[in-house]
């Protein structure tokens, strides 16, 4: 009766814990499209970025005239503006009003919004041309930002580069933890068409061809844990230690109960 009372309780809470145990099915990315991971192969693919209301613009004209480069560069030299990066550069950044336009010197106001930074680049050109010495213009997207929120994770990080992928970004906010919610992440982004939630499955390989692979200026990622997850099982050395640990926990519950039980039925007058 013993006996039976400890395997009884030792199945029932081994039962339990691998019921709510989380397996590298859940935890592992890169997964085949398959037993529940979505596939992503017909979905809509990267899209160049275009601007929109807010965004600021570094814009660096490069011209033969000296005159013309003091007008849009200052008196700072090329390769200087260039090696000094955006950060430092705020009096020749332009912000896109609520018109969809910037005002540059002596050109006036140039509509940008809707379009690509490579489109912006030639419309530019084309726009100072006509009145001024150029050779190029440099168009550049500066306070680019993406943030995180949820599952410990929660900050507000810069754009190393013109795009990043979702991989890249884990890399910089030192990946998702354990216990979030990998097959339900969602995105808040803004669009052409408003302010839009998107959700996706991150453990999916075909998250590449997707419009989640590369993520956007001002997307917000939410994080939510895992339901009913509470022991982390991803090797074998982890289940063995598991299925140690709750015989032991049972064989004590088991002593003190039922020899308990036992004890006072058979003293029982």
């Amino acid at each position: 009766m013993y006996r039976s009372n400890i395997q009884l309780l030792c199945i029932t809470l081994l039962t339990l814990q691998f019921v709510a145990c989380i397996t590298t099915k859940e935890t592992n990315y890169m997964q085949t499209t398959k037993n529940f991971i979505p596939s992503y192969k017909d979905a809509g693919g990267y899209q160049d970025y275009r601007l929109r209301e807010g965004d600021k613009l570094f814009i660096q004209v490069y011209s033969i005239d000296e005159k013309t480069n003091i007008l849009f560069n200052g008196s700072t030299s090329s390769s200087q503006m260039q090696s000094a990066g955006g950060d430092g550069n705020d009096l020749y950044t332009y912000t896109v009003d609520h018109n969809g336009q910037i005002k540059l010197p002596l050109i006036g106001d140039v509509l940008l919004q809707g379009k690509t930074i490579r489109e912006a680049k030639v419309y530019l050109e084309n726009a100072i041309r006509p009145i001024l010495k150029v050779n190029s213009v440099d168009v550049r997207m500066v306070g680019r930002y993406f943030s995180i929120v949820g599952s410990g994770k929660s900050g507000r990080f810069a754009f190393p580069r013109e795009k990043i992928n979702i991989y890249q970004a884990l890399a910089m906010i030192g990946d998702f933890s354990f216990y979030t919610d990998r097959s339900s992440v969602k995105i808040l982004r803004e669009t052409d068409k408003g302010t839009q939630i998107k959700i996706f499955d991150a453990r999916s390989i075909d998250i590449m061809h997707s419009e989640f692979y590369y993520l956007e200026p001002n997307d917000v990622i939410f994080l939510q844990p895992m339901k009913s997850q509470f022991f982390g099982v991803t090797t074998f050395w982890t289940a063995l230690s598991t299925i140690v640990t709750t015989y032991s926990f049972a064989v004590i519950i088991s002593k003190t109960f039922f020899e308990k039980s036992t004890t006072k039925t058979t003293t029982a007058p």
